[in-house]
């Protein structure tokens, strides 16, 4: 997140408008040419960036003075700011690395949050009928058996798959986007790569993954937060074959 002068310009420019309209109704603009819509796209695009910013900034904890916002603004405009440009940049600087800390101590304290809470999650889920464990922790149920070859680690798969946290929310499916989805076993997350080989093709498992089998203490935000179980229901379509490679020589 930098901090200099677009941002500067576009912190004061929100504040005015929340200023301006506590104090009278705002006349409609006058967009007749392209180059007033450019103008006011141009201002709408700045005050959309600027709102995630600052409800960032207050999920963090960090509330900025907006009649300060506002007096930097109006001041630079008449040359007359209370602050050089050089003690500026710095001041900037360290809002900057404020809020990295704020916002790792924020991932911190949610990573483990959520060790503990999906720890929970698996013993409970454990208990389900017909939930199995393997030896690694994984738990899986079979929806359905298929009656085809099962996969090893080096084989490429073809699957269709749903993943969810364990709250319900959905990160990510291949069913949404239409095309199954390709991939060496070897080469996805531990727990894939053990939970897929125990299943025949045409088989379609559920999975719930522990975090240290998936993608562990940093996630893979902002989807997936650090230490989450995951669940998948994965349907096994096929293992392809590699091609054989191409005959060179005389015929």
């Amino acid at each position: 997140m930098k901090l200099f002068k677009p941002t500067l310009v576009a912190l004061a420019l929100v504040s005015v408008i929340g200023c301006q309209e506590t104090k009278q109704e705002e006349k409609a603009p006058v967009l007749d040419t392209e180059v007033q819509k450019q103008a006011y796209s141009l201002g709408a695009s700045i005050g959309m960036y600027m709102t995630r910013n600052l409800e960032e900034q207050e999920k963090m904890g960090l509330t900025l003075d907006q009649d300060l916002i506002v007096r930097g603004f109006v001041d630079t405009l008449a040359d007359k700011a209370a602050i050089e440009k050089e003690e500026i940049q710095t001041l900037l600087v360290n809002l900057e690395q404020t809020m990295k800390a704020k916002q790792q101590e924020h991932a911190k304290l949610a990573s483990e949050a959520s060790l503990a809470e999906g720890q929970a999650f698996l013993e409970e889920n454990a208990k389900l009928e017909g939930v199995q464990v393997t030896e690694s922790g994984i738990q899986y149920q079979v929806i359905t058996e298929g009656s085809g070859a099962k996969p090893v680690a080096t084989d490429t798969v073809k699957v269709h798959y749903v993943g969810t946290l364990i709250n319900g929310e959905q990160f990510d499916s291949s069913v949404d986007r239409g095309e199954p989805a390709v991939f060496p076993l070897n080469r996805v997350i531990a727990g894939w790569t053990e939970g897929v080989q125990l299943m025949s093709v045409g088989s379609k498992f559920k999975f719930t993954i522990p975090s240290e089998l998936a993608y562990g203490p940093n996630g893979r935000p902002p989807q997936i937060p650090g230490n989450s179980v995951l669940q998948f229901e994965v349907e096994l379509l096929e293992i392809q074959q590699p091609e054989a490679p191409e005959e060179v020589g005389d015929k």
